[in-house]
């Protein structure tokens, strides 16, 4: 081979080898791209890494985020009514929260276009529980003159005048008690109230991982007496919303499969929770995740009709109620408080 053949085979050579590397230089690149493409999105949950919760993180561990586009972080919460300022103010682009609250949050800002875009509790798991060693039973007369656990942020005892005036109940006869979340559980299992207001899926399993024996707990779940109104949806920010509708959609397809997920794998659904909570256990978990699916998610009403999405006829009903607690400032405004434009096709929706 002549000096000159060698020289230009050594310039292929070398010219090969600056495209192989430009090539994989591009490749770097455009990966790294797209894994900076990925849209932040900050999600809240309406209270702490509990069983419920799984309804959202199979999206987050099995990559149906990462999939529509979405780099999600969820946080726990403080209550159902406090994660809406919270997704309100911008702080949270996303969340999960009592959709009544928002109703009335709308009504007091009309400045703020908040709203719901899936429900997620076809019922609200708003209950009463108590004991029957404490005399309470399934009839609503034996609440007159009781002792009553009363959290002031709570969302079911938001909904104490609805319930008392849809069963005719005389409050004058019962003793309300301003107490903490985290010793309502215990001041009914110790005896020092009679029934205390809250969640079934919180309440009822958290008396007897306390002890208290299943047949002495008895949980009056407002749905079953007369109380019409829907519970937990997700919402969005009005900024988030407006700025990124494409987003919006991606992260109710990947919630749609999330929730289907935590359906067929409850056990899946409560590991989950427990790696993100290092105090929970897992069979209260994974029993506290399927009280929430057969009483507040799977009901007759989803089965037949998909989920995410209302009845309207019902909505109207449930603000009529909604009204008897308070009455609105402009109704017409604080109903237009969830939108199913966002939602998946009703068959995506189906279990």
């Amino acid at each position: 081979m002549s000096a000159n053949e060698v020289q230009g085979s050594f310039g292929r050579r070398r010219l090969f080898g600056l495209l192989g590397a430009l090539g994989a230089a591009l490749v770097s690149f455009s990966g790294f791209h797209s894994a900076s493409a990925q849209t932040p999105v900050r999600f809240t949950l309406d209270w702490r890494f509990e069983g419920p919760a799984a309804l959202f993180l199979m999206a987050q561990e099995k990559g149906y985020f990462k999939a529509e586009g979405l780099d999600v972080t969820i946080d726990a919460g403080n209550g159902s009514r406090e994660s809406i300022p919270r997704v309100a103010s911008g702080a949270y682009d996303a969340g999960f929260g009592d959709v009544n609250a928002l109703i009335r949050y709308r009504d007091e800002n009309p400045s703020i276009d908040l709203k719901a875009v899936m429900m997620v509790y076809d019922r609200p798991p708003f209950a009463i529980v108590g004991r029957k060693s404490r005399g309470v039973t399934s009839d609503v007369k034996t609440l007159e003159g009781k002792k009553f656990g009363a959290p002031a942020a709570d969302a079911a005892f938001a909904h104490w005048p609805i319930f008392k005036a849809v069963n005719k109940i005389d409050d004058s006869k019962i003793r309300l008690e301003n107490v903490g979340f985290p010793v309502r559980e215990p001041m009914l299992a110790a005896g020092e109230v009679d029934a205390v207001f809250g969640f079934a899926n919180s309440s009822f399993i958290n008396l007897k991982a306390r002890g208290v024996p299943a047949d002495d707990i008895v949980t009056l779940l407002m749905a079953d007496y007369g109380v019409e109104l829907y519970g937990n949806a997700v919402m969005v920010s009005p900024k988030f919303a407006a700025e990124k509708p494409d987003a919006v959609r991606g992260l109710l397809r990947a919630i749609t499969q999330s929730i289907k997920d935590a359906i067929a794998n409850p056990e899946i659904g409560g590991q989950l929770v427990i790696k993100r909570n290092d105090i929970a256990r897992l069979d209260v978990e994974v029993e506290r995740l399927k009280m929430t699916i057969e009483q507040n998610v799977m009901t007759p009403w989803a089965r037949t009709n998909g989920f995410g999405g209302i009845d309207p006829a019902r909505w109207v009903r449930a603000l009529d109620q909604l009204a008897l607690a308070a009455p609105f400032r402009d109704k017409e405004r604080a109903g237009t408080a969830f939108t199913e434009s966002y939602l998946p096709p009703h068959e995506q929706r189906k279990f």
